[in-house]
C-alpha cells in the first residue's frame, strides 16, 4: 500500500474522538490544582517550604531540558510534566531537608524513572514517588524528621515533632491527643480537635500532605474538568476507611477511620498520584481494583509494617500490576453486541 500524501485525508476505523484537551493543558491544570496545597505549606512552614518545592521544580525542569538537549532531542519542558513531577516531589518532602535532597530526588525522578524509560507516557512508575522512595531509603533520618507547623520555619531552630500517624502507630490514640494538646498549649484536646487540625493542615508532616481542605479544593477542579474519575480515589479511600475501622483499634471494628483518612499522604496520593494516567489502569473496573489494592497495602503497612505511612509504597507496588490489570479486564468493544452461545444438546 502506497504511503499517503501530506494533503490526503486518511480515514481510520470508528469511533473518532476529537477534543480540545492536550497534554500541556492537562499537566498545567494539575499544577494549578496543587496550588492551594502549596500555599498552605508556605503558610504553615514558612519560606523553607517555598525553597524546597521551588528547588525540586527547578532541578526537575533543568534535568529534563539538558538531558534532551544532550541527546539532540526537542526539549519538552513546556508540557508541564517535569514541573508537575518537581512540584509533587517537593510536596512529599519535609521542609527542613538540605539542598542536595531535592536535587538528588529530581535526578532520580526525571532521568532514571522517566527519561530512561522513554519519557512521558512510557514510565512504569510514578516518577515523584520513586524519587521520594530513593531518598527515604538513602537518607531515612532526613526524610523522617518532621517540624511543627506553627514554627514558621526560618532557620534551623524549628521544633521537631512526630506526625499524627507516627504517634498513633507507636503510642496510641491517647498519647497522640496528649502530644497534640501540648503542642497547641491547651489543657483538653479531643478527637474533634484533631480532625479539624488535619483538615486545615496544622500538623507535622510533609509539605503537601497536611491540609486536606487545600488538597480537596484542587481535586474538585480535576473532577470538574473531567481529568480524574471517582474510580481510583474513592475505592482507595473506602478501602482505607473500612480496614481502619475493622482493624485499626484495640479490638475488632473499634478503629477510628477518620484519623487514617485525614492523616498522612492519603489524600495527596489518592487524588493526585494514584490517578496518574501513565501508571494506572485505563479500564474503569481495573481502576477500582487498583484503588482497592492501594488502600489494602496502605493499611497493611500502617498497621503491621515498619513505617507509619504506606501510601507511597502502595501506589508503587500497584503500578507494577497496572498492565496486568488492563490485560485481564478487557472492556466491551464499541458498538459490539454480546451474543449468548447456545448449549449443544
Amino acid at each position: 500500500m502506497a504511503e499517503p500524501k501530506a494533503h490526503e485525508l486518511v480515514v481510520s476505523v470508528s469511533p473518532h474522538v476529537r477534543g480540545k484537551e492536550t497534554v500541556e493543558r492537562i499537566m498545567w491544570t494539575v499544577n494549578l490544582a496543587l496550588l492551594p496545597a502549596f500555599i498552605m505549606s508556605v503558610y504553615y512552614f514558612g519560606p523553607l517550604a517555598a525553597y524546597v518545592t521551588g528547588l525540586c521544580i527547578l532541578t526537575s525542569v533543568l534535568f529534563e531540558h539538558f538531558y534532551q538537549i544532550a541527546l539532540k532531542k526537542k526539549s519538552t519542558i513546556g508540557d508541564g510534566s517535569a514541573f508537575l513531577t518537581g512540584l509533587l516531589l517537593g510536596l512529599n518532602l519535609p521542609p527542613t531537608v538540605p539542598f542536595y535532597i531535592p536535587v538528588v530526588g529530581s535526578l532520580i525522578a526525571i532521568v532514571i524513572t522517566k527519561l530512561l524509560f522513554g519519557g512521558l507516557g512510557y514510565n512504569v512508575f510514578n516518577p515523584a514517588l520513586i524519587g521520594r522512595a530513593f531518598l527515604l531509603i538513602s537518607f531515612p533520618k532526613l526524610l523522617t524528621t518532621w517540624s511543627a507547623p506553627t514554627a514558621k520555619i526560618t532557620g534551623m531552630d524549628a521544633q521537631t515533632m512526630a506526625t499524627p500517624l507516627g504517634l498513633l502507630k507507636e503510642e496510641g490514640l491517647d498519647v497522640l491527643l496528649h502530644e497534640m494538646g501540648k503542642m497547641k498549649e491547651v489543657e483538653t484536646y479531643a478527637s474533634s480537635d484533631l480532625y479539624m487540625d488535619l483538615l486545615t493542615g496544622n500538623v507535622a508532616g510533609s509539605l503537601g500532605e497536611t491540609s486536606v481542605i487545600a488538597l480537596l479544593i484542587g481535586a474538585a477542579l480535576l473532577f470538574y474538568r473531567g481529568y480524574i474519575t471517582w474510580h481510583i480515589p474513592f475505592s482507595f479511600l473506602a478501602t482505607v476507611g473500612v480496614m481502619a475501622w475493622a482493624f485499626g483499634g484495640e479490638g475488632l471494628f473499634s478503629g477510628d477511620p477518620l484519623i487514617h483518612l485525614l492523616s498522612g499522604g492519603l489524600i495527596l496520593g489518592a487524588f493526585f498520584m494514584a490517578t496518574d494516567y501513565v501508571t494506572c489502569p485505563s479500564v474503569r473496573k481495573g481502576q477500582i481494583i487498583f484503588g482497592i489494592g492501594c488502600g489494602a497495602i496502605t493499611m497493611l503497612i500502617r498497621l503491621k509494617g515498619g513505617f507509619p505511612e504506606g501510601v507511597m509504597f502502595a501506589i508503587l507496588l500497584m503500578n507494577c500490576f497496572a498492565p496486568i490489570i488492563d490485560r485481564s479486564i478487557k472492556p466491551d468493544l464499541f458498538g459490539a453486541v454480546r451474543v449468548k452461545k447456545e448449549k449443544k444438546s
